[in-house]
């Protein structure tokens, strides 16, 4: 597989190089050279085989040969060995549950399919995973890549800006896992992590990766989930299907979009975002002009600058398609809170992010379409919202009492990048 640099198309690396490097130079991320394609046969085939052999089929379509297909199907066993359930919500729309793996959300793909494959290709080689969180990211790499020998795992969070048991989850476990919490908002802690993968030195002293979605291996996982949902419907519903993708850091729509190419029948999508909303206000007006970050309630869409914007860009325009055919939706806190408790009362316990693709889809679904979100997080993650919401107590899973208990162990730092490359060169 080769992929190349969006900034700088000059610079072509492996699959392996990539998914070592996370990023190119000039801050740019690998993209595919070749889109693999499958014809509606194929796909209609692919369909009727199970979650592990149809997601080595996806994933070998874009890595050849470069790892071994025994290697690659062990890391897809190791990594998806979790369920993706469909609930009916009502009549003509469906969710689509991505958060049953040890981390309760949908970045438990990626991050394990990560592990494992860095765990493959590094042998003893000593890397430092630097990545940046709004959230769930934390946890879910944390917990794949916890106690692996030779990888160092320092992952960087907005202070108080994302859920109490969103923190305890990966803040919680020490040993290789270090992690600290910057005074300031989520794109700050991005804008440090690109600003470390440019320092040159920094980078090759401790041989840097990066596990946000920005790794284009994190991303390539996402896509099989994609498959598995539209498996579960008949193929009446396949041809008529919307879905709607709670939108921050537009990994997760990137990846939706890359099934899309490789011929997956999506009717089309909806990237739904919260009042964090330079997508739709670009798509509305041709204008890219990000805003200061404003916290929500759905703080992991709490995103201004998102980094697979210029993925989601590349693909549209290597496909031609037209960027005005992408839907859209913006809700506030108050919608959220409110269509929070219009699930409940139908009987669905929802996250205050995966609401916002249901408020959507609701108010944007055609007649004979059906409609499908994307359910990110398990809403217990959320608890002192949903709580406060509802005016009623949920009850946490074990995942969440498990470390519920233990004390948190991060740094608190200020958004300096020579403090934080102190840090990491210590």
């Amino acid at each position: 597989m080769k992929l190349y640099n969006i900034k700088y198309h000059n610079e072509q690396v492996s699959f392996i190089q990539a998914a070592k490097k996370g990023l190119g130079s000039k801050q740019g991320l690998f993209f595919p050279v070749n889109l693999p394609n499958f014809n509606l046969d194929t796909i209609n085939s692919m369909l009727k085989i199970n979650f592990i052999d149809r997601s080595y089929e996806i994933l070998h379509s874009y890595i050849g040969n470069e790892i071994t297909s025994n290697n690659l199907l062990m890391c897809i066993k190791n990594a998806f060995s979790f369920p993706v359930p469909i609930k009916n919500i009502s009549h003509n729309i469906s969710c689509v549950e991505l958060f049953h793996g040890p981390t309760l959300a949908f970045k438990d793909f990626g991050g394990r399919f990560l592990a494992q494959i860095l765990a493959c290709i590094c042998d003893k080689e000593k890397i430092t995973i630097l990545t940046a969180t709004s959230g769930d990211t934390g946890a879910a790499i944390s917990h794949a890549f916890y106690g692996m020998d030779n990888i160092r795992v320092v992952i960087l969070y907005p202070k108080n800006r994302i859920s109490p048991l969103q923190e305890k989850l990966f803040c919680t476990m020490g040993e290789n896992i270090e992690t600290i919490a910057i005074e300031s908002d989520f794109d700050t802690c991005q804008s440090l992590v690109k600003m470390a993968f440019d320092d040159v030195y920094l980078n090759k002293s401790i041989h840097l990766n990066s596990a946000n979605s920005i790794n284009i291996c994190r991303l390539l996982a996402q896509i099989c989930y994609y498959f598995e949902a539209l498996a579960a419907f008949p193929e009446e519903i396949r041809n008529n299907l919307v879905i709607s993708v709670p939108s921050g850091n537009f990994g997760n729509l990137t990846a939706g979009l890359l099934a899309k190419s490789l011929g997956l029948p999506i009717k089309r999508f909806i990237a739904a975002t919260n009042t964090n909303n330079t997508v739709p206000r670009f798509l509305d007006s041709g204008i890219w002009e990000p805003h200061i970050t404003i916290p929500t309630i759905s703080n992991a869409m709490d995103v201004s600058n998102p980094n697979n914007w210029p993925r989601i860009k590349e693909l549209f325009h290597r496909k031609s398609w037209k960027l005005t055919d992408l839907f859209y939706g913006v809700v506030s806190d108050e919608k959220t809170k409110s269509s929070i408790s219009k699930l409940d009362k139908i009987g669905y316990l929802s996250d205050p992010h995966s609401t916002i693709a249901w408020h959507v889809l609701k108010n944007s679904i055609k007649e004979k379409e059906h409609g499908l979100f994307l359910g990110t997080a398990h809403p217990a993650k959320f608890q002192d919202v949903i709580e406060n919401i509802l005016n009623k107590k949920i009850r946490l899973p074990y995942e969440l009492t498990k470390y519920n208990k233990l004390p948190l162990l991060s740094y608190t730092m200020k958004p300096n990048f020579n403090i934080l490359r102190e840090f990491l060169l210590k």
